[in-house]
């Protein structure tokens, strides 16, 4: 609150925040009972996934990347700090571990600690990492075979996607299937914007033929066909007729 008051003077958005940041949020256990947490009694944090979460976030980890930059971690270690929310990643040209202590050192004076779990030091030439859903590794071009840092999707967001597809085509037997096609298309087309940098096109032929599968299965079982419906349900009919977007035919630059 003392670095959103740096910036906002007029006490009621003051009292706003404040209210949104003390707000209960329900979570479900493993035992599928419910609890209330945060609320009132909170005193650091802002609620998870909620919509002022990113922004407050955003705002006070300025305060680290203001002492980044005191404290010369981008000159003393070739490091470049990406930062999106709560999540960061360093860069750095030498001494990664050295920085890392800093780092820890930096974030506990403003009463942060790090997420040990997902904290380590990578070998960028060798060990991949995942950032904001994006996996970061060195590729190799299937033309010279010269390797070369690029980007993929992250497994956990492809299976993310997958879940969310079978979640959806599951329950929807019963509405009309021009709004199952539609609300998948807008889930394919969300993600495929999201995820539209590095080398994708692989990728989103192999979704397009999970969601194939998916939608197949789900015509037959709507149409209750005794086959499997690959021949009255083929792929030119599914990604064209029935109007289901096809990834791998979206363009990169704009979906």
């Amino acid at each position: 609150m003392k670095s959103v008051a740096r910036r906002i003077s007029d006490a009621r958005m003051l009292h706003l925040i404040k209210m949104w940041l003390k707000a209960p949020v329900e979570e479900i256990d493993r035992s599928g009972r419910s609890h209330m947490s945060c609320g009132k009694k909170s005193k650091c944090g802002t609620p998870q996934g909620g919509v002022l979460s990113p922004l407050l976030a955003n705002l006070y980890m300025h305060r680290f990347i203001q002492a980044f930059r005191k404290y010369g971690l981008d000159r003393r270690y070739g490091a470049v700090l990406v930062v999106y929310a709560d999540d960061f990643v360093v860069l750095c040209q030498r001494n990664a571990s050295e920085a890392l202590e800093e780092i820890r050192r930096i974030l506990q004076k403003i009463g942060l600690t790090i997420n040990e779990t997902k904290t380590s030091v990578k070998w960028a030439r060798a060990d991949a990492f995942d950032f904001l859903g994006h996996t970061f590794k060195m590729l190799r071009s299937y033309k010279t075979g010269v390797a070369y840092p690029g980007v993929v999707s992250s497994k956990k967001a492809v299976m993310r996607l997958k879940d969310r597809v079978r979640r959806w085509l599951s329950p929807s037997d019963l509405l009309p299937l021009a709004t199952v096609v539609s609300t998948l298309n807008r889930v394919l087309r969300g993600w495929a914007a999201y995820f539209r940098y590095g080398s994708v096109l692989a990728q989103r032929i192999k979704l397009d033929r999970f969601v194939y599968t998916r939608i197949r299965r789900f015509l037959v079982r709507r149409r209750k066909v005794r086959t499997a419906g690959t021949r009255r349900f083929p792929w030119q009919y599914v990604f064209g007729e029935l109007g289901v977007v096809s990834m791998a035919a979206l363009p990169r630059s704009s979906t």
